[in-house]
């Protein structure tokens, strides 16, 4: 056994019983490297990485390979996911190298911890999927390290150099109406126009893009259908690929093909959680029955799989159950389907799904993707194929099931739990909110520390000190008060943002670094503070920032929370544009600086009655840049304001609704 058994990762876990004399990421093992004059080899990667389980079981597993890394290397072992700021930057300088990042990451560092060479996966032996098999990687770095120390010093100062300039992605400019039309004309030339979403394969989503030209769509009032083309197209072909789970919900983390058929196997709560919001908003925006069917789905799914009784979300759930079985839970051969539907049954489910005997899997030609080929071929057998979906959900259900790593993070947590509050008032399900407040009241207990603000982990104090916890945390804490009216959620929210603005915040030229002020340190690139604004993949913590000071603003009409935002655009707006569809979460917070927001406030007695009423006919209306207020008072009433106009006040659900409309 190595070092790694007591860690609480699960994907550090995972690789305890491995002869590689793994450490976890510590000042110690840096330490070790440079008492004992080795390199380091780092491998970054995660729980739910298919790629990270086969290079284990061809590698790292191998005692032959474990003999040549415990000899000539001191190793490191990170999960990408419990360490988002060490996988940040030692990604850009294996970017820099190869001009390729992703998981697994395998670098190579100095004891200093500067990276001097590396990749990706890679195959133990030569000549596989043209890369240079690990074994002579491992011989040559070694041999390099020990004979070309200058060359290899040299190289590292220049990645490290790199690195830390790169780290900082703000670019002063002006915030104009101009950057918003701009993107979406940007956006509009990377659109397929074939199978929806942007750009070709592989083909992840962009749901922050699709609620982003979603708001320009309703901005135009139906002007402008090519927005609204692209929204339905991609949410539409999304829907109906392989990419969504038909039979129990949710989606896949990317798809392998331009089509949305084939997908990465594995399910993360962070796209589920913001693929949930965009569904909702375009249900709400267009009423496509399709979309509702979408987020029901992943309501169920996390409520089924991800949902803890004691308040919290998972992570993620795995591809694999076993290395190298590549989606075998999820996919279907005819003989499986047939052996758990009738005859009828299967004929009808075989044509909607495609299922042929031969299927899209490379690994075995027999198994099939599920996805939506083409509509049952009558009323009659939509019941049919309804009954074959629970079939076949409940023969998948037997089968042993994909890992689910059930560490709460504070930032993933925060972003489903507000997704759950939209979505407990649009399907009109209040177990959603029940979920999502308990989610969140368990935030504030067990992971907000005033003079530390957020951990990463939900009753874990370290590690901590990231941004993205903080104003993920505080978004949803505006949420949780749209929702509920009850001021506590606000005062919350304003909490977590004045930390920010003290710990985070960048006073001479704007934006916010990633890390807390006095959390830089450590190991080579960690001793920067990043300033990212990118969305890759999940929403940039900048960009949230921004959003939430956008909406502390209107909630509260404090003049000191539009200054910041107003700054904190300002130190982004110059690459708002070439960021384009990397930048959507920062252009919509754009957007809420340069149009009007739409304030609907509610108030009167608690309960059943017009309030009330009212109160979930406000969440329930979609409209860009809204907030909603519930107040407590004598009397229901409820005014709209756009801009600086506004309604006389209304007192029943219907004339409000005249005004929404």
């Amino acid at each position: 056994m190595n070092l790694l058994a007591s860690e609480p990762s699960a994907y550090l876990k995972s690789a305890a019983h491995q002869p590689v004399h793994w450490l976890p990421w510590s000042d110690a093992a840096f330490a070790q490297a440079r008492g004992e004059r080795k390199p380091i080899l780092l491998d970054i990667g995660a729980v739910w990485c298919h790629w990270c389980h086969v290079m284990d079981g061809e590698s790292y597993e191998d005692p032959a390979i474990a003999e040549i890394l415990n000899r000539d290397f001191v190793c490191i072992k990170v999960d990408r996911d419990e360490r988002p700021d060490v996988d940040t930057r030692y990604q850009r300088a294996v970017q820099a190298l190869s001009g390729q990042g992703g998981w697994p990451l395998t670098a190579f560092l100095t004891p200093a911890g500067e990276v001097f060479f590396g990749g990706t996966y890679f195959p133990p032996d030569d000549n596989q999927y043209g890369r240079p098999g690990f074994r002579s990687v491992l011989m040559e770095i070694a041999r390099a390290f020990r004979e070309e120390g200058e060359r290899i010093a040299t190289n590292a100062r220049a990645i490290r150099e790199h690195v830390t300039q790169t780290l900082n992605e703000a670019k002063a400019g002006a915030v104009s109406p101009d950057l918003v039309t701009g993107a979406a004309d940007q956006m509009a030339r990377l659109f397929d126009v074939r199978y929806g979403g942007f750009g070709t394969a592989p083909k992840f989503p962009h749901p922050a893009a699709a609620e982003f030209l979603l708001a320009r769509w309703r901005d135009s009032r139906g002007g402008l259908e090519w927005q609204r083309e692209m929204v339905e197209k991609t949410l539409t072909g999304m829907a109906r690929g392989g990419i969504r789970d038909h039979l129990g919900g949710g989606f896949h983390r990317y798809s392998v093909d331009e089509r949305w058929i084939v997908p990465h196997f594995e399910k993360m709560a962070y796209d589920n959680s913001e693929l949930l919001r965009a569904y909702l908003s375009a249900y709400q925006g267009f009423g496509t029955p399709l979309f509702r069917d979408v987020t029901t789905g992943i309501v169920d799914w996390v409520l089924e799989v991800m949902a803890e009784e004691g308040g919290a979300f998972a992570t993620s759930q795995d591809a694999d159950v076993a290395s190298g079985d590549d989606g075998d839970y999820w996919t279907w051969t005819p003989d499986e389907a047939r052996a758990a539907l009738t005859e009828q049954e299967y004929a009808v489910a075989a044509r909607v799904f495609d299922i042929q005997e031969t299927g899209e899997m490379h690994h075995n030609a027999r198994k099939n993707v599920l996805w939506w080929k083409t509509d049952p071929g009558g009323d009659d057998e939509w019941p049919v194929l309804k009954a074959a979906m629970r079939k076949l959900k409940a023969a998948r259900d037997r089968r042993p099931a994909p890992f689910v790593d059930r560490t709460p993070y504070v930032n993933w947590n925060a972003m489903m739990a507000g997704a759950f509050l939209q979505a407990g008032a649009v399907l009109d399900r209040p177990e959603c909110n029940t979920m999502a407040l308990r989610v969140l009241e368990r935030i504030w207990t067990d992971a907000w520390d005033v003079s530390g603000g957020m951990s990463h982990v939900i009753g874990r104090p370290e590690p901590g000190g990231m941004l993205d916890d903080n104003v993920q945390a505080a978004a949803a804490f505006l949420d949780a008060f749209e929702a509920t009216g009850e001021p506590a959620w606000l005062e919350r929210a304003s909490h977590v943002m004045t930390y920010c603005g003290t710990a985070h915040w960048d006073a001479g030229a704007g934006g916010f670094f990633d890390l807390a002020d006095g959390r830089e340190g450590g190991a080579a690139y960690l001793a920067t503070r990043a300033k990212p604004v990118q969305d890759a993949p999940t929403p940039s913590a900048n960009a949230v920032a921004a959003l939430v000071l956008a909406r502390l603003w209107a909630l509260t009409d404090r003049p000191e929370w539009r200054a910041q935002l107003d700054r904190q655009l300002a130190a982004f707006a110059g690459g708002a544009r070439e960021l384009s569809l990397y930048g959507s979460t920062l252009l919509r917070a754009v957007d809420w600086a340069v149009h009007p927001v739409t304030r609907i406030e509610v108030s009167g007695p608690r309960g059943e009655g017009p309030a009330c009423a009212m109160h979930l006919l406000a969440l329930q209306t979609y409209r860009p840049r809204k907030v909603v207020i519930r107040k407590i008072g004598p009397a229901p009433a409820a005014t709209v304001c756009v801009g600086t106009s506004c309604s006389l006040p209304v007192a029943t659900p219907e004339k409000l609704a005249e005004l929404l409309a």
